[in-house]
């Protein structure tokens, strides 16, 4: 199944609109990154040293981005259907001082992936749960990364996939169109063991996975 299907991209870019990256920018502001971001940077930080390009699939208003350039790395290339998260995120990446490090890249990532160059880290956070296939979207970003790719995903538990549910009957209901998934976190970590990754770390909340894996030859 193939996931570039226009009217996804439309209602996922719908969703994530200047209303909701302006909500998401006060909140960082505010509160620091979410947990899922917190959990990779965590996650990430335990390496030994820090990679030094980085791409970030799905990076909203770019909480991980940032975070990961304070952390090491020197430059980072930034993907989101969202053209107003994008906008939040170079707002920010500008008031820290970091904008000159960051290139940023407007549209569907499996669509336009043969024009985004390779990173040492390869990094989705939340984003494998906003495409009805996660295949191709696995594939790409593995094939993108030298080292280290990073995810997070809603766990597989029953409250979960309920509550994914009621949030998908209420965006039906309201005509909103983007839907989130929930797909099989072991058949994404054999898919990315075919391309060549090990899951090397992981931690998890409630409701949220976050996975480190490292690529065969660069462990």
């Amino acid at each position: 199944m193939a996931c570039s299907c226009a009217s996804l991209v439309a209602s996922t870019a719908r969703h994530f609109d200047e209303r909701k990256a302006r909500e998401e920018l006060k909140s960082y502001r505010s509160a620091g990154p979410g947990t899922t971001t917190r959990g990779l940077l965590q996650l990430l930080r335990t390496a030994q040293a820090p990679p030094n390009t980085l791409l970030d699939i799905g990076a909203g208003i770019g909480a991980l981005t940032l975070g990961l350039l304070e952390a090491g790395v020197r430059q980072a290339t930034c993907v989101d259907l969202s053209s107003a998260s994008l906008a939040a995120a170079a707002e920010e990446a500008e008031r820290q001082g970091v904008a000159g490090r960051i290139d940023w890249v407007n549209g569907d990532f499996v669509a336009i992936a043969s024009t985004v160059p390779a990173a040492d880290l390869v990094t989705l956070d939340r984003v494998v749960c906003c495409y009805p296939a996660y295949a191709p979207l696995l594939e790409q970003a593995a094939g993108h990364s030298r080292q280290l790719l990073a995810m997070s995903f809603p766990r597989n538990r029953w409250w979960v996939r309920l509550g994914l549910w009621i949030e998908n009957a209420w965006r039906r209901i309201r005509g909103n169109g983007f839907r989130a998934f929930l797909h099989s976190p072991e058949a994404m970590a054999e898919l990315l063991a075919q391309h060549g990754f090990k899951r090397a770390r992981t931690a998890s909340t409630w409701t949220w996975q976050v996975e480190v894996y490292t690529r065969g030859d660069a462990a």
